[in-house]
């Protein structure tokens, strides 16, 4: 492993005062060979920079031109963005947070696996517009301009994150609405997301999966695992929750269930039933017989549980789950 954490090079578009908007890094760099390392340490320095074009160009001729590198290389007029990051640490401008988002939809890291501390301070309220991103403040006057012009000029969002499907496809992925994909979404090979899904930034799926409910910020979803319509994830930017929720392999959320607590393997909850960490839970043996009343997060990250409501007395019990959940693999090919 290099001494250098990331690097990238990339576009960035600005506002009319000169201030970053975003940052696109078609191919971005996580711990490079200490070759390459130690070239990008010699041209470019620590931090975000603007760079002329063509000294990047000879920079690339003297890594001879890698192809990760390479790939960044878009042509456009204008300096191009450079991004150095010696070390995992706290985000310090607008590039170093689109770089790290970039990290994780590249799948070049895994959710809850960087230093993101600062990033709302570093990440500008944006208008993505069909003209591109613009200035939250300056979009009206846009807006005006555009009808002058006899067209209309659509806006899809007000927001610090951009849809990630705008800047990284990941293979093997099929997303049916890409407005609910945040940028710095993490889907693994074979991830599919149905138009109820939604997937927020550090977070994501670690392999296969059906996501037709919420993956909130800080979740990961296991192998295997079927997210069931508008079901959800408790993260933990709203109620500054500090536990953080993973749903190991094989599991399922039932449509409208939920968890607020962390999941092992081959673990399901039936439609309708959302348990958080304070849940009453009345724990049955083989017998549907009751051994003991728990609070849910005394359960949190056992296998093979099985979460479902009492229908004659609206309780919440917990059985051994013997079903491992299988996804349907032709209802769900990529290709």
């Amino acid at each position: 492993m290099s001494h250098l954490y990331a690097f990238a090079i990339g576009h960035s578009r600005f506002d009319s005062q000169g201030n970053i908007l975003d940052c696109f890094f078609p191919a971005p760099l996580k711990h490079p060979d200490p070759e390459l390392a130690a070239m990008i340490t010699g041209h470019f320095d620590a931090g975000s920079h603007q760079v002329d074009g063509g000294w990047v160009s000879a920079f690339l001729e003297s890594a001879g031109q890698s192809q990760a590198v390479a790939a960044a290389l878009v042509e456009q007029d204008g300096p191009l963005t450079v991004v150095r990051l010696d070390e995992d640490g706290p985000i310090g401008s607008v590039p170093e947070a689109y770089l790290k988002l970039h990290l994780l939809s590249h799948r070049l890291a895994l959710p809850n696996s960087q230093n993101l501390d600062n990033i709302f301070a570093h990440l500008p309220n944006v208008a993505w517009t069909s003209d591109g991103p613009l200035a939250a403040d300056e979009v009206n006057a846009a807006l005006v301009r555009a009808r002058a012009a006899g067209r209309t000029l659509e806006v899809f969002s007000v927001d610090k994150f951009p849809k990630m499907t705008n800047y990284v496809i990941p293979s093997g992925v099929r997303i049916a609405d890409a407005s609910r994909v945040r940028l710095g979404a993490h889907l693994g090979e074979g991830t599919t997301v149905m138009h109820e899904g939604q997937v927020n930034f550090n977070s994501g799926t670690l392999g296969q999966g059906m996501i037709e409910g919420r993956i909130s910020q800080g979740v990961t979803i296991g192998a295997h695992s079927d997210l069931g319509g508008s079901s959800s994830t408790m993260g933990t930017l709203s109620g500054g929750g500090e536990i953080v929720i993973s749903i190991g392999e094989h599991c399922l959320i039932g449509a409208n269930a939920g968890t607020g607590i962390p999941l092992g393997d081959r673990c399901t909850i039936a439609a309708g039933v959302y348990i958080t960490a304070a849940t009453p839970v009345i724990v049955l043996d083989e017998n549907g017989e009751i051994v003991k009343q728990v609070k849910a997060r005394e359960l949190a990250g056992a296998s093979d549980l099985l979460f479902l409501q009492n229908g004659s007395n609206g309780r919440i019990e917990c059985r051994t789950n013997r079903n491992a959940i299988a996804l349907n693999e032709q209802l769900h090919a990529h290709n």
